[in-house]
């Protein structure tokens, strides 16, 4: 008969019976809470960190997980409670104030400046003497990514990296000041499965070496592969933990179900394969000829490349990040110009050409794009949800008349947005910047889904999502196809696209090396390609 998963309650003082014996703690949250408008997103919460450990946070989106990372490194500071580093008690009022306390953080939202180069963007920010030695700081950071088997130019500028890469550079940031705090935060939102496998190593390296790690993620096989212990946050609170006894004893199985339990107050049901299947029509919506892509460079990210997507249909497209997924959309999407080739709309709109036309052409007909990059690309964080949930459509009626915005049908539009689609927000008019990542995508998907289009491209849709978030985002792409618009899907999540997809593309290095029907995609065979080995 196998026991019982006992979880700790939030009454309990600390981290009760998980905490290491004879062990000092590196951090120690006391009653942590603050506010925003509208919305307690931390409340009382406890938390210690304990060197040589890895201590994953998991809740779902907006349960209060990122804002007590950005306490912790000292981005926002707490309306009540304490935190001490090493048995002392510290006030934290700038990220330089944690960096000094031996506290570094990779972000969910990336902060590197996209004109510097990757050696600059490490070292900024440093206490440097007045003659700054780059040569030597370039030498210390290749000495830092071959520690930890990292390879990235330093000389490149941060605007030509892909997502995946300027993620690398954000670890090589934080490990390049030697911390003995390392707060993670998705840190594998945007990495392909190998890329992935690095990075668990590398925290690994560092928890064998004393460095406590705070670790969040969405994705439960990962929390079980790495955690020594979990906390689980729901609505702004603790409500639970697993300690190191409780995971050496216990299923995975048993494990996930509780915690599941725990985050959302009920297991999510599991999609059922089908339930939106696709009809795929005959009906070519869009068509590739031949097209090469330039990148920022000048340099070709895609080559040569031709594709159809019929109507109902949901294909993805699968590669290791920097092989051109990103720009081919963006070239669809009017906002890189296509060297060579051509890009067709029809035949339900007749033959369109959309090649080199822009984004205001594309968009007019019907095509609609969920970037990868929520913050720097998908939303303005300084305007309102309701700002942004109108920006497709803020010169037309009835959001404007006579270059006079009306805010009122604006905010019927942005509240009707809201209720479909359960973005938490208290008001339409708060900052689209203070959502939590899983309501800033389902804003995402609101805004474009409502210009009711033709051809829906989404990269990484599910990147940063709780589980049943992702469950919303797949349903509503099946729905979507099942009433005709046809679908590009970019993830670097396997698992995603095959279940999705009708067929699966992979590109290696700018090049589309294969289209295969979801009855012949496998792993191992899409991996092969992702790797540049042709069937």
């Amino acid at each position: 008969m196998k026991t019982q998963l006992r979880i700790n309650q939030p009454d309990l003082k600390g981290e009760g019976t998980g905490s290491p014996s004879n062990q000092e703690a590196l951090v120690q949250m006391r009653g942590i809470t603050k506010r925003f408008p509208g919305v307690v997103a931390n409340d009382g919460i406890d938390l210690d960190l304990y060197p040589g450990e890895i201590h994953s946070l998991l809740g779902e989106n907006g349960a209060g997980k990122t804002t007590l990372l950005n306490i912790l490194s000292g981005i926002h500071q707490p309306d009540e409670g304490t935190i001490s580093v090493r048995n002392e008690v510290v006030h934290f009022k700038s990220p330089h104030d944690a960096l000094e306390h031996g506290i570094g953080t990779v972000y969910q939202h990336f902060a590197l400046v996209p004109n510097l180069s990757v050696a600059e963007n490490v070292i900024l920010g440093l206490n440097t003497a007045w003659i700054l030695d780059l040569k030597g700081a370039e030498r210390r950071i290749q000495r830092t990514m071959e520690k930890f088997g990292l390879t990235i130019d330093p000389h490149l500028q941060v605007q030509y990296l892909s997502l995946g890469q300027q993620q690398r550079v954000e670890i090589v940031k934080v490990l390049f000041r030697k911390p003995k705090i390392l707060l993670l935060d998705e840190p594998t939102s945007v990495l392909t499965p190998s890329e992935v496998g690095e990075l668990f190593r590398m925290v690994k390296q560092l928890r064998a070496e004393g460095v406590g790690v705070v670790f969040i993620t969405h994705k439960l096989h990962e929390v079980l592969e790495l955690s020594d212990r979990i906390t689980i946050l729901r609505n702004g609170q603790r409500i639970g933990a697993v300690t190191p006894e409780e995971l050496a004893n216990q299923t995975h199985e048993e494990i996930s179900n509780h915690i599941v339990q725990l985050m959302f107050g009920g297991v999510p049901e599991e999609e059922t394969e089908g339930t939106y299947a696709p009809r795929v029509s005959e009906e070519i919506v869009l068509t590739l000829e031949g097209i090469t892509i330039l990148d920022s460079q000048g340099v070709a990210a895609v080559r040569n490349l031709s594709l159809e997507l019929r109507a109902g249909e949901i294909l993805g497209i699968a590669g290791v990040g920097g092989s051109g997924q990103k720009e081919l959309l963006e070239a669809i999407a009017g906002q890189l110009p296509v060297a060579q080739g051509n890009i067709r709309l029809g035949e339900r709109l007749g033959e369109i050409d959309l090649t080199n036309k822009g984004v205001p052409f594309a968009m007019k007909m019907g095509i609609a794009y969920i970037t990868d990059d929520r913050i720097g690309e998908g939303i303005i964080t300084d305007l309102s949800v309701a700002e942004n949930s109108v920006i497709r459509r803020i010169d037309k009626r009835p959001m404007s008349r006579w270059m006079l915005l009306r805010w009122q049908a604006i905010f019927d539009f942005a509240n009707s947005l809201i209720g479909a689609f359960d973005i938490k927000v208290p008001s339409p008019q708060i900052l689209a910047g203070t959502l939590s990542g899983g309501n800033i995508q389902k804003l995402l998907l609101a805004r474009e889904l409502s210009a009711d289009p033709t051809v829906l491209m989404c990269n990484q849709p599910t990147h940063g999502l709780d589980v049943k978030t992702a469950q919303f985002v797949w349903k509503t792409l099946r729905e979507q196809a099942s009433m005709g618009a046809a679908i590009l899907l970019i993830s670097s999540d396997l698992d995603e696209l095959l279940k999705l997809s009708n067929r699966v593309g992979v590109m290696y290095n700018g090049e589309l090396l294969e289209v295969l029907s979801i009855e012949a995609a496998d792993r191992e065979t899409v991996g092969r390609l992702m790797l540049g080995e042709r069937s």
